[in-house]
């Protein structure tokens, strides 16, 4: 590179930087300095700017639905603890995200927000001497309060209001009244309560209350319904969401183990499976009570055993003549009168009567001597009571007893590749296969006869969707939509700073530094620059300089003052003159 050195009569330029610098910025007039130094101090903000906004912490929503109280109180907290906030024009409060929980944690502690409702701590602030009138309407308030509070933890629950009308205690049983409840829900959008949620809410109310009963509990939503009475029309009508959660349950079930089976013998998107279960959802209860017959005897037990024998000695009719002596009966004979000893009498009672004089023993009963020879009447009775087997069965039949099931399974063809055209083709399945699917599907559902189970298998071919993606505009992406947002935010920022920088920084740097007028002649700008008095040291092969000099503005201005000088040389005294005498 060839180096070039220049030495000017006069006063040459500083060869400082920072002095060329200031030389070239005090060539620009005053309306293109104040210009210049705006557009250098609009490309600084520019670029801090941008380095902030792209640091900026990200806003997430602190509360949001807040009524005024809350809202009041929690604003004027952060700015308290000089924490930074924003209000979105929804009425949300807005923090950075890395300090969202922690400062929610903070306001918790301080019992915000409290939902626009007061529980039992307005309890806690009563003044020394207060009416029990008074007492009694802060309880209430606070009783109030804290079943709102309860009542919106339910999901479904947006807020809530609560109101009890507690009568005065009164000693008169004719004047004595039963509180009521009134429940306000405002739900959220799309969701709904179920009875049995409905039924949580007013046994929660009627049991905070005393001696309130569920009957005096009425909900209505924010549409004006009236919740409690649906509730009593399903309990009455005998529907139950459980009931219709299980069918639907047990039914999932059933499928999932018929796919879960079919799915490695017949692939992916290959089958259908619908199974329709008939649930029994009757309680019922029964007790029999069974006897099993006699057994032979030497199983039967005796209970108890009664036996009774009667003997008696009927007198003959009497006869004679009427008197004393034809009244007399006849004398018995005098003959011993015997008979062969009985089995029912033991041996030792045959002895001791026979042993006894004057006794007759006959038929097992023993009767006087004078007794023999008239008629003697015997009865026995026994009575025997047995045991008798007893059965007692208490039968209490479970609710979701399967009734019946059934199932309906449709196989597709099996794709084939045609050996003539080429193409994928559907072609039925053997029978043999079909009976083999039929089995597992039976035995996966568990089917049961008895019960009257159905079951349908059918092979069938699959009519063909084919998927047609929508292609998404570049412009309706989401992505790209952010991504172009983006994009603009920037390129706006470099149009802002390229109109800056090629209308107003560049034309002040042309000025600043003016590029190098065209040689025209040998009196310029080698003449100029000889009669300046610069020397040009070319390189050491003494070929030109790649890079030319500038011809400085001093030396153009020089070489005026000598053409000037030459032309008039009377007036360049006259100016001479005066420079000196005002010097001097």
């Amino acid at each position: 590179m060839a180096a070039s050195t220049e030495t000017t009569a006069g006063n040459p330029p500083s060869e400082n930087p920072i002095g060329r610098l200031r030389e070239a910025f005090n060539r620009l007039s005053a309306q293109q300095k104040i210009a210049f130094a705006v557009a250098i101090a609009a490309i600084i903000a520019v670029v801090v700017g941008t380095a902030l906004w792209s640091k900026q912490p990200e806003w997430k929503v602190l509360f949001s639905n807040l009524n005024e109280k809350d809202g009041g109180n929690i604003v004027a907290s952060l700015e308290q603890q000089n924490i930074p906030y924003r209000m979105s024009s929804s009425g949300a409060i807005l923090l950075p995200a890395e300090r969202v929980h922690e400062v929610r944690l903070k306001l918790a502690s301080q019992g915000l927000p409290r939902g626009g409702m007061v529980g039992f701590e307005l309890m806690e602030n009563q003044k020394f001497g207060i009416s029990q009138f008074a007492e009694q309407v802060n309880y209430q308030r606070g009783l109030e309060g804290e079943l709102a509070r309860t009542v919106m933890s339910i999901g479904a629950v947006q807020s809530a209001r609560v109101h009890l009308a507690i009568p005065k205690p009164s000693v008169f049983v004719r004047e004595d009244q039963k509180p009521t409840a009134s429940v306000m829900l405002n739900l959220y959008p799309g969701r709904s309560l179920d009875a049995a949620q409905i039924a949580g809410i007013t046994h929660l109310v009627s049991s905070s209350v005393p001696q309130l009963q569920s009957g005096n509990v009425s909900i209505i939503d924010q549409d004006g319904s009236l919740l409690s009475s649906l509730k009593n029309k399903s309990t009455e009508a005998g529907l139950d969401a459980t009931q219709l959660k299980y069918v639907r349950e047990l039914e999932s079930s059933i499928v999932r183990r018929i796919e879960d089976i079919l799915r490695p013998v017949l692939g992916p998107d290959n089958y259908k499976v619908q199974v329709a279960a008939d649930l029994d959802f009757s309680q019922s209860e029964q007790t029999a009570e069974t006897y099993r017959p006699n057994g032979t005897p030497e199983s039967t037990i005796i209970r108890s055993r009664q036996s009774n024998e009667t003997a008696s000695v009927n007198a003959g009719p009497s006869g004679g003549v009427p008197g004393a002596l034809t009244n007399q009966p006849p004398v018995p004979a005098t003959a011993p009168l015997t008979n062969p000893p009985t089995g029912t009498q033991p041996a030792g009672a045959r002895q001791a009567t026979a042993g006894q004089p004057g006794q007759v023993d006959a038929a097992g009963v023993t009767a006087p001597l004078n007794a023999a020879g008239q008629p003697i009447s015997t009865s026995k009775n026994s009575t025997i009571n047995y045991e008798v087997d007893k059965t007692v069965r208490y039968t209490k039949q479970g609710m979701g007893a399967i009734r019946r099931l059934s199932a309906a399974v449709v196989v597709n063809h099996r794709r084939e590749l045609d050996a003539k055209t080429g193409k994928e083709a559907g072609k039925p399945l053997a029978e043999a296969e079909m009976k083999q699917i039929n089995d597992l599907v039976r035995e996966a559902m568990g089917y049961s006869k008895e019960r009257g189970d159905s079951i349908s298998v059918a092979n069938a071919p699959f009519t063909l969707i084919e998927k047609t993606e929508a292609d998404t505009p570049l412009w309706k992406d989401p992505a790209n939509i952010e991504l172009g947002r983006e994009l603009i935010k920037y390129l706006l920022l470099a149009g802002i700073v390229a109109f800056i920088y090629l209308k107003i920084i560049q034309p002040s740097l042309k000025t600043m530094f003016p590029p190098p007028e065209p040689e025209a002649d040998a009196e310029t700008p080698a003449g100029v620059a000889g009669a300046a008095g610069h020397i040009t040291v070319d390189g050491a092969d003494g070929e030109p300089g790649e890079e030319n000099v500038e011809i400085d503005q001093y030396a153009i201005k020089l070489q005026k003052a000598r053409d000037i000088a030459q032309a008039d040389p009377k007036a360049v005294a006259n100016i001479l003159k005066d420079w000196m005498n005002a010097n001097g």
